[in-house]
């Protein structure tokens, strides 16, 4: 099968979920807890091509789920084992459950239809989480990964759902991590391995074809 035709067929909108990873206003907003990681999501473009690719979801009946990483205000059931979580824990804005931080950040569009699926631990947006579920009962079998950072929660997101037995595609333009440079070097040696590597724009004329 030509790799278009590949494409086209592994976007099949009834059997597509497209995943947004941590776009939310606390992480990829204008008051992020990581201005550096935020900068580089929307300078690049790449939360520009989420939302346009959450739009053509949309238009194409395709399901869209939005993967909100946040705590509560007295911490409980967070994870304390990494430098990362440490760190995260000091910072002067928090993703707390109910708070302006862990809302769909702007240009991204949700719809009514969308599942929005929270987590209060671990590193993975598939990990111990509702996604699975709700993915299979859904009937879906490919996941979009899109969002960040191209750092951890992308790849987790990647490895996870490869190692469910969905199949990830991933718009390289539509992830983002620091420094700038980092991103497509792990697409094209880590990511590149276990998931189909594609752009925003050629997903959206699939979905609009």
């Amino acid at each position: 099968m030509p790799p278009d035709d590949r494409l086209a067929a592994l976007l099949e909108p009834t059997t597509t979920a497209l995943l947004t990873v941590e776009c939310q206003r606390g992480v990829v907003g204008e008051e992020s807890a990581l201005p550096e990681l935020a900068k580089e999501a929307r300078e690049s473009g790449a939360l520009e091509r989420v939302a346009a690719l959450a739009e053509a979801a949309h238009a194409a009946g395709v399901q869209v789920m939005h993967a909100v990483a946040e705590r509560r205000p007295d911490g409980r059931g967070a994870n304390h084992n990494a430098r990362l979580f440490r760190a995260a824990g000091r910072l002067p804005v928090q993703q707390l459950t109910g708070t302006d931080a862990v809302r769909i950040a702007d240009p991204v569009p949700v719809a009514e239809e969308d599942l929005v699926v929270r987590r209060l631990h671990g590193l993975s947006p598939l990990a111990g989480t509702d996604v699975d579920a709700l993915l299979r009962n859904l009937g879906i079998r490919t996941l979009v990964v899109t969002g960040v950072s191209a750092n951890v929660a992308i790849p987790n997101a990647v490895f996870d759902a490869v190692n469910l037995g969905y199949t990830a595609v991933v718009p390289a333009d539509a992830i983002a991590g620091v420094p700038a440079d980092y991103t497509p070097a792990m697409v094209s040696n880590t990511l590149a391995l276990v998931s189909t590597v594609t752009t925003a724009g050629d997903v959206i004329r699939h979905w609009k074809s």
